[in-house]
């Protein structure tokens, strides 16, 4: 099997899109490491937890030097609250553009090594955020932004060992949901906005990842994997008086 005796370390595994990535590797075959600053509420059968801040630059160099063997790092951890610009400060924003951006690059760079030796890769969990405006979570738009960039020119400077690419994800159905678009009935009304007609899962994050971490996928890097749905229909198309349907 292809994933026999590989090692995926995923940050921020324990929950939500983490969670669904980590289990898509284990039940591919590989050993599993997750690595997120609380443990899982439920602990994933076929996954192995390290508490780490990945803020915490020290912390990130320890926890991958620890580690004999390395064969996908899947950058996962981020996220941000619903915040306006002009509701905090600049420090803040920044708080959230360490986290998905910095910490990033500080993960990849301590796990080089090991990867370099596999000939492993690298999978970055973007956003469409980054693509469009983000209004309430523009900190974090321009660090996903930036993230795209990053693994761009990483693919050029880690070949030919390390292949690096992006998944940009759209909206996910999670335990989280609620906060971002209502209960049950917001959540209905937002998957209708999507072509396909529904919220990605967990799990839909986590297969693309194992498809661009395998050998399927061997000569791809440098590449972004749209994994939305079909994205989002354009407005003008509902606020037109012309060209509607009957």
């Amino acid at each position: 099997m292809e994933w026999d005796g590989k090692v995926a370390v995923v940050t921020g595994g324990t929950r939500g899109v983490g969670a669904g990535i980590a289990r898509a590797f284990a039940e591919a075959g590989a050993q599993v490491v997750v690595c997120a600053r609380r443990p899982p509420e439920v602990p994933l059968k076929g996954a192995e937890f390290v508490p780490l801040d990945l803020r915490d630059a020290d912390a990130v160099h320890d926890f991958f030097a620890a580690l004999a063997r390395i064969d996908v790092l899947v950058n996962n951890a981020g996220g941000t609250p619903y915040r306006r610009l002009t509701e905090a400060d600049a420090r803040r924003h920044a708080r959230v553009i360490e986290l998905n951006l910095v910490a990033p690059l500080t993960a990849s760079l301590a796990a080089y090594g090991r990867l370099r030796s596999s000939g492993g890769s690298v999978v970055m969990i973007g956003s469409v955020s980054g693509g469009r405006p983000s209004p309430g979570s523009a900190a974090y738009g321009a660090a996903k932004a930036g993230l795209e960039s990053l693994a761009r020119s990483m693919a050029v400077e880690f070949a030919p060992e390390v292949r690096v690419n992006t998944l940009v994800v759209g909206m996910v159905r999670t335990e989280l949901s609620p906060l971002h678009y209502g209960g049950e009935e917001g959540v209905e009304a937002v998957s209708r906005t999507v072509p396909l007609g529904r919220l990605a899962t967990p799990a839909d994050v986590g297969a693309a990842a194992v498809f661009l971490a395998s050998d399927a996928a061997a000569y791809i890097t440098g590449a972004s994997l749209l994994v939305h749905g079909g994205g989002e229909r354009p407005a003008f198309l509902d606020a037109a008086t012309a060209n509607k349907e009957t």
